[in-house]
């Protein structure tokens, strides 16, 4: 097949090639002291830092969901890019590790060089704040699969961590507290049903402005999912674990670092949902449990920590500009999490 006949079947070679141009000066900028080789080789390289005993590494891969169908909607691709970074260091941050390396994959179809950049650099400013190399990626052109338009985003992180302080949740105890940490909004989980809602059964435009703020709706959806690294990197020995409240909201992420015979209770009075997600349970009718099952309902990030250490993790999170509250404490009993 000639190389016109694929331009015709749907993949264009000389858009891909002006893309991996630009892409390849995006790289470039976020490479770090610890990069090694040359931009745009088959592989990324990055050397483990100095200074470590027992180095571990920390991997982590995900995506961002159907939050790039608003970015679409919205014609705004640089915020993805940066909520893939961010959603990846809080996973990996959970087990104390810091970011080492980033590698973005960008699938769809008649992107065009513009919106192709726009969604990298969203990730290559998130590896810069984060000190961490992008050490490469892949885009990958698919039509058939994806309609004109159509994208998906993925990315891989690479972190570090001394073995002997990486965060397990062996050490929770009961008596242990519960510290909130607050979201920035969705994050980067539930727009399935979000969308459903404000744009099925609501009719809402993303012009719309949403109820008790000062936000659109569509501002309010693409808002930037937080990094919790500056907030809780100076904390980390003091905390037992951390929960990052991704798919599956409170029960479903804190349970995965309780250790047996350990029971959370949340005080579901501890704080004020915000509007938005109080705009979805109205407005789908959804129940309180299906809520928060689905949504992070505030609250982005859960420290498990020994009382005595409260303030000191509150005021961390208060000098990075993160608003946290008492959210609940650990108790004896069957692992799980418990509402009251």
């Amino acid at each position: 097949m000639s190389e016109s006949q694929y331009a015709e079947a749907g993949v264009d070679l000389e858009g891909a090639d002006a893309a991996k141009r630009r892409i390849a000066a995006l790289v470039q900028g976020a490479r770090t002291a610890h990069s090694v080789g040359k931009t745009g080789a088959f592989g990324g390289m990055v050397r483990v830092p100095g200074g470590y005993r027992h180095p571990v590494l920390v991997m982590s891969t995900d995506g961002v969901g159907t939050k790039v169908m608003v970015a679409r909607e919205a014609g705004r691709f640089d915020t993805v890019g940066e909520d893939l970074v961010n959603h990846s260091v809080n996973d990996i941050l959970v087990h104390g590790a810091m970011p080492l390396a980033f590698l973005d994959y960008v699938a769809g179809a008649g992107l065009g060089v513009e919106r192709t950049a726009a969604i990298v650099e969203g990730v290559a400013r998130g590896c810069r704040r984060h000190e961490m190399a992008l050490a490469g990626g892949e885009t990958a052109q698919m039509p058939g699969l994806y309609r004109p338009g159509d994208f998906d985003l993925a990315g891989t992180i690479v972190g570090v961590v001394e073995e002997d302080a990486a965060l397990h949740g062996d050490a929770i105890v009961p008596g242990d507290v519960l510290i909130a940490l607050e979201s920035s909004g969705l994050h980067t989980n539930g727009y399935t049903l979000a969308r459903a809602i404000l744009f099925g059964r609501l009719k809402l435009t993303l012009d719309t402005m949403l109820p008790d703020t000062s936000q659109s709706v569509g501002q309010a959806l693409l808002a930037v999912h937080r990094s919790y690294r500056a907030a809780l990197a100076p904390v980390l020995d003091r905390v037992h674990g951390l929960a990052h409240i991704t798919g599956g909201g409170i029960p479903g992420n804190l349970v995965r670092v309780l250790p047996d015979r350990c029971e959370a209770v949340v005080e579901a009075a501890s704080w004020t949902v915000p509007p938005l997600f109080e705009l979805l349970q109205r407005g789908g009718a959804v129940s309180q449990d299906e809520m928060r099952d689905v949504f992070n309902l505030g609250v982005g990030m859960i420290v498990i920590a020994p009382a005595t250490q409260a303030a000191p993790v509150r005021s961390a999170a208060a000098a990075a500009g993160v608003p946290s509250w008492i959210l609940g404490e650990v108790r004896s009993g069957a692992a799980g999490v418990r509402f009251v």
